[in-house]
């Protein structure tokens, strides 16, 4: 599909004067990191990543048709039952952005109620999730105006248009493993949404867990958005395009295959990678924190010590997240409270799991 294909032509606002939506949306945590975009929010390489299940975002649209359309979209948004003018930036770019694949946008005006299952700037992709339901709720709309979309349509406009408000939620709409960016071994990959990756999953990694450790749930000192723009210049970024690419056919097969020992080199490297992408850049940065380098030793210590096929990942930022199996989930769980809380903030944990996407 081209991006003309979502531009909504077909729509009757009549029938709605006043009507509110709802959606819940998954963050999800990149095994395959993106980083770096050309215009438009178009992937400098294919990512693949896990949609989690707990950490969510919950949206609720509510629209009021006007009597003749706006010249810009009217909005109010309001998060955990308070007006936050702060928001609005980020989603008045969103907004106008898609006008030109919603014109409808137009007709209305909106009211947005958001809230999150997890802490606000914990390090845990909010701007994933948050974008993500409310493109949702968007194409609740959009469906309620055109009843003759299809539910794959449905998603995959979802995903498309959730993009365009930040590129990592193009992968929350579904699950459990998804796939964003063109790639030319995996069949029907695109740089314009996210799919569900088209392979079944090994038991292996049925129910997989991700405890997210908080390190440090303080505002990024440097803004991801930030650090896409500078691999523009960046003096590895061919080879750390290539690097990804390859990484992704390689992982699609573990996942098939169930190989947990190369699952984690490839995580971890991953992980490593992305924040070595960042310490040389220019400007260089480091989002890791001291205690976030502790977690990844004590990982390293008890994974040898143990046999266990625990490993981890890092998003930008000082977080960790703690990958295994379902049936290593209680001696992982020991490992955590004895060995781990005492590197986290306030000793807090999130324990999540591998999750299916959008939620009713």
């Amino acid at each position: 599909m081209t991006e003309t294909s979502f531009i909504s032509k077909t729509f009757d606002i009549s029938n709605i004067k006043e009507k509110t939506f709802i959606s819940s949306a998954p963050s999800n945590i990149a095994l395959v990191k993106y980083w770096g975009k050309k215009e438009g929010q178009i992937p400098t390489n294919t990512s693949l990543s896990f949609t989690l299940n707990n950490c969510l975002t919950k949206t609720e649209l509510t629209c009021f048709r006007q009597t003749k359309p706006n010249d810009t979209v009217n909005f109010s948004v309001f998060f955990e039952g308070k007006l936050k003018e702060d928001f609005k930036p980020k989603i008045r770019t969103f907004l106008n952005r898609i006008l030109m694949y919603m014109p409808f946008l137009r007709d209305f005006k909106f009211e947005i109620r958001t809230q999150n299952t997890f802490p606000h700037s914990s390090g845990i992709a909010s701007s994933a999730s948050g974008m993500a339901a409310l493109s949702a709720c968007l194409m609740q709309l959009e469906k309620a105006l055109n009843p003759k979309i299809s539910d794959a349509y449905f998603n995959k406009k979802a995903s498309f248009i959730a993009r365009l408000g930040s590129g990592s939620a193009s992968r929350s709409i579904e699950g459990p493993v998804v796939i964003w960016g063109n790639h030319p071994k995996i069949k029907n990959s695109s740089d314009l949404y996210g799919i569900k990756a088209p392979f079944k999953l090994h038991p292996n990694f049925k129910d997989y867990c991700d405890s997210i450790l908080l390190v440090d749930k303080g505002e990024k000192t440097v803004l991801s958005s930030i650090g896409h723009g500078l691999m523009n210049m960046h003096p590895f970024a061919s080879e750390r395009f290539k690097q990804a690419n390859k990484h992704v056919s390689e992982i699609a097969e573990v996942l098939k295959k169930g190989d947990l020992k190369t699952f984690m080199a490839i995580v971890e490297s991953e992980a490593l990678t992305l924040h070595a992408m960042m310490m040389t850049s220019n400007p260089y940065f480091i989002l890791m924190k001291p205690n976030t380098l502790k977690i990844i030793n004590k990982i390293w210590e008890f994974r040898a010590s143990s046999g266990l096929n625990l490993c981890f990942t890092l998003d930008a930022g000082a977080n960790v997240h703690l990958l295994y199996p379902q049936n290593e989930k209680e001696q992982t769980q020991l490992f955590i409270k004895d060995s781990l809380l005492q590197y986290c903030e306030n000793e807090q944990v999130i324990n999540d799991n591998l999750g299916l996407g959008l939620q009713a």
